[in-house]
């Protein structure tokens, strides 16, 4: 099932059949929700992605945002879309109740905001911005705080944002200059610059509320120095409406290759002197209480970059079902052949395996990620197992999923030729957007450092553990399911060569050799989210084995190849678990197999873009 935007029947497949999410409804939690209410937010969402937000896409970045008079003027269509995205209750589905969300698990919300992501994320950035400031508000905030400003925010009567990047102080928070001077009544008076903040001024509500890391006057430098403070745009009035002017002014709107309909803004704070923050939290504590929302922030990032990639491999198929040119390779010498759907011919069919690999893989791996979020929450005796995997991987959807995002609307590109490249078809939009999915919330190097460098070194290597049990009982499984043995010794090879890797490092680490690991960190990243996905995928075609098995013994094929052909062509559920089984074997063959060379290489300790001197990287 397709809507140009995310394959339906894979999502259900993901949910029910391959987490099985069901077991999150039997805890005390998650109790109030059932599968029927899970496929009725499914619906509901598409439908939303489908009739507001995708309408929005094309005319958005044609559009952009207009910067006039120290005003900015986000795209007109954004304005009613944002109103009906509110009202429908899109903004904070997975929290409580009591502040205006639904209480659903985060699974279900991206699951369901993945239509979303896919219809224009662009558009997305402003109410996701304003739920991760609110929730930070909702964490770290007083009572008083969380009246003025949460509730508000929740209901999208105003927006938010992230204030942490400066122009001298990107990557590195720890440089930032911005201050904060205490004031008599326990405010403080906050002045600085700030740059590339994602929906940092607009029109669609009347306030907006900046979380700002700033360094309270005499506080130690670096990030243990760090606090941060609720700036809004307008000073509240007694009665809680926006009053005065706050002396947060913007400076400019960057013109960007995409993400034209998300208003990036440079906000200056305090240049009169006049900008007045509120410490949200304890002071120094800054960097503690953003990085609150940073797993859920990387996580949507890695889910906006498979927004673009599950478009653009829709798109893709759906051209290339109707592009008629040239006629089949083995019937090159026959005069009376006839052209034929470019998706008749091999490479193409290649390159859209490849990508349907790629992105149901991405897929499974973030959802993945979403449910051990949950379980986190839902099961409080294995909250140290299910928080460990969140921690772990949370790196790798965020880099691996918008890496791979990227080539795979390279290759949708390459599917609608020259056609692609033009902006009347949406391919070209795709990649433009998907490609600031590789440098926010810590450009992708940052996230392979953080990856080797923190994460699998934390719980003494417990959580990388966990994760590898899991892809060793799938190759357990699958050596069990004679059509999938010889795709299970493939994804060991590879696990085997990861593990080894990973353990050697972890020893270069405590070694001169300690260099190796920072030098290969974004490899080892890309090695791991191969193997991942290997995983995911043989896990998938386990099931989908299990569950063809069952439709061919249903119908009286289980002994016929010539039967079992017919029944792919001919049932829906058929072709889709055929289709599972085939894109497994393909990634199997066609990526997991570089695996062991690339961890011999890196084992091989060459340090020849450090050796190498400055001067001969250009003459």
């Amino acid at each position: 099932m397709s809507n140009l935007l995310v394959n339906e029947r894979d999502q259900e497949f993901l949910l029910f059949e391959q987490l099985g999410i069901e077991k999150l409804f039997q805890t005390e939690l998650f109790k109030d929700f059932s599968k029927d209410d899970a496929l009725m937010m499914l619906n509901e969402a598409k439908k939303m992605a489908v009739n507001t937000i995708l309408p929005t896409y094309a005319a958005g970045d044609k559009e952009g945002c207009t910067f006039k008079d120290g005003k900015v003027t986000a795209p007109k269509c954004y304005h009613d879309a944002f109103k009906k995205y509110v009202e429908a209750g899109w903004l904070c589905p997975t929290d409580p109740p009591e502040v205006g969300g639904q209480g659903m698990p985060i699974i279900m919300a991206t699951a369901n905001l993945e239509h979303c992501y896919a219809a224009n994320f662009a558009f997305l950035m402003y109410p996701g911005l304003t739920h991760g400031a609110a929730g930070l508000i909702r964490g770290f905030g007083t009572d008083e705080q969380k009246e003025k400003y949460m509730m508000k925010m929740y209901a999208g009567q105003w927006t938010g944002t992230m204030c942490l990047t400066e122009p001298g102080a990107g990557s590195d928070v720890g440089a930032l200059k911005t201050t904060a001077k205490r004031l008599p009544d326990g405010t403080f008076s906050i002045t600085g610059s700030k740059c590339f903040i994602s929906c940092g001024d607009h029109d669609l509500v009347e306030n907006i509320i900046h979380p700002v890391l700033a360094r309270i006057e005499g506080d130690p430098p670096g990030t243990g120095g760090i606090s941060i403070f609720i700036v809004p745009k307008y000073r509240l009035n007694p009665d809680g409406s926006p009053g005065e002017a706050n002396d947060v002014k913007t400076g400019n709107v960057e013109h960007k290759m995409g993400i034209k309909g998300s208003a990036t803004c440079t906000l200056n704070f305090g240049d009169e002197g006049k900008c007045i923050g509120e410490l949200l939290g304890k002071e120094r504590e800054g960097m503690k209480i953003m990085f609150h929302m940073m797993n859920e922030a990387r996580l949507e990032v890695g889910m906006q970059a498979l927004g673009h990639a599950s478009a653009a491999l829709e798109h893709s198929i759906a051209y290339a079902k109707e592009r008629i040119q040239s006629v089949p390779v083995w019937e090159m010498k026959n005069p009376d052949a006839k052209a034929v759907p470019i998706i008749e011919h091999p490479d193409v069919r290649r390159d859209l395996l490849w990508m349907k690999a790629h992105v149901e893989g991405i897929r499974a791996m973030n959802y993945f990620v979403a449910f051990c979020m949950d379980m986190a929450r839902a099961v409080p005796a294995e909250n140290e197992k299910w928080q460990g995997l969140v921690e772990l991987l949370t790196p790798v959807c965020k880099a691996y999923s918008s890496d791979k995002a990227m080539d795979v609307c390279s290759k949708a590109i390459d599917i609608y030729g020259g056609y692609g490249y033009c902006q009347e078809y949406p391919v070209e939009q795709y990649m433009r957007d998907c490609k600031i999915s590789c440098l926010y919330e810590g450009t992708n190097g940052i996230q392979a450092l953080d990856l080797v460098g923190r994460k699998l070194a934390m719980k003494k290597g417990m959580n990388v553990m966990n994760i590898f049990g899991e892809i060793a009982a799938t190759i357990a499984k699958a050596k069990g399911i004679d059509e999938l043995k010889a795709y299970a010794v493939r994804l060991e090879e590879a696990y085997n060569a990861l593990v080894d890797l990973t353990l050697t490092m972890a020893q270069m680490g405590k070694s001169a050799s300690f260099l190796i690991p920072i030098l290969n960190a974004s490899p080892y990243l890309d090695i791991m989210g191969d193997v991942l996905l290997g995983h995911f995928l043989l896990q998938s075609a386990c099931l989908a084995a299990e569950k063809i098995k069952a439709i061919y013994a249903e119908k009286g094929a289980e002994e016929s190849k010539g039967k079992q052909r017919a029944l792919i062509h001919e049932n829906a559920d058929a072709a889709y678990y055929a289709g599972k089984i085939a894109t497994a074997r393909f990634f199997a063959v066609e990526i997991l197999g570089t695996v062991k060379p690339r961890c011999e290489a890196i084992k091989t300790e060459e340090k020849i873009p450090i050796e190498m001197a400055l001067e001969s990287f250009t003459c």
